[in-house]
């Protein structure tokens, strides 16, 4: 029983996390449990596991840049141009001229836009291309949904 006046100190709370192994609480600075390593084994530094795990991580994203680089090497550069206007409301139809100037097959996104308006902004779409072989030139006709119905001049940014 506490005297009169006195205050019990509240007792600090005992920070754990779970054994590698078995999942039991275990102190912080701990790696396995008593049961996981009876005979008080030296224990890996919790250094050693991030750095392993660093490693991992960045042996990935080397390989994934690797990879990534080997997929798309040879594909572009593209040009483009718009051939043709034509109004299809409420929307546009738009040809394009696009040519892959690359040594492998691919496709490639067209910005298409009125030139009489500056800048990047919501008076533009975006268009995909077919597959366009290898230093060949395809036309072809999508359909534009932002730029109004009314013909006008526009232009085709296709990535070079």
């Amino acid at each position: 029983m506490n005297p009169a006046g006195s205050v019990t100190p509240t007792p600090e709370p005992v920070l754990t996390h779970p054994c590698v192994r078995c999942g039991t609480p275990i102190p912080l600075d701990d790696a396995m449990c008593e049961r996981c390593n009876p005979l008080g084994l030296k224990q890996p530094a919790s250094s050693q596991a991030h750095g392993t795990v660093f490693l991992g991580i960045a042996i990935a994203v080397l390989a994934l840049a690797v990879l990534g680089r080997y997929v798309v090497v040879g594909i572009g550069p593209f040009t483009g141009h718009v051939t043709a206007v034509a109004a299809a409301p409420p929307n546009l139809m738009v040809t394009l001229s696009v040519r892959n100037e690359g040594t492998r097959a691919g496709s490639v996104t067209c910005r298409v836009y009125d030139p009489s308006v500056a800048g990047i902004g919501p008076d533009s779409s975006y268009v995909l291309s077919p597959d366009i072989p290898p230093g060949t030139t395809m036309t072809f006709t999508k359909p534009v949904t932002t730029l109004g119905s009314t013909v006008k001049t526009l232009a085709a940014d296709c990535g070079g």
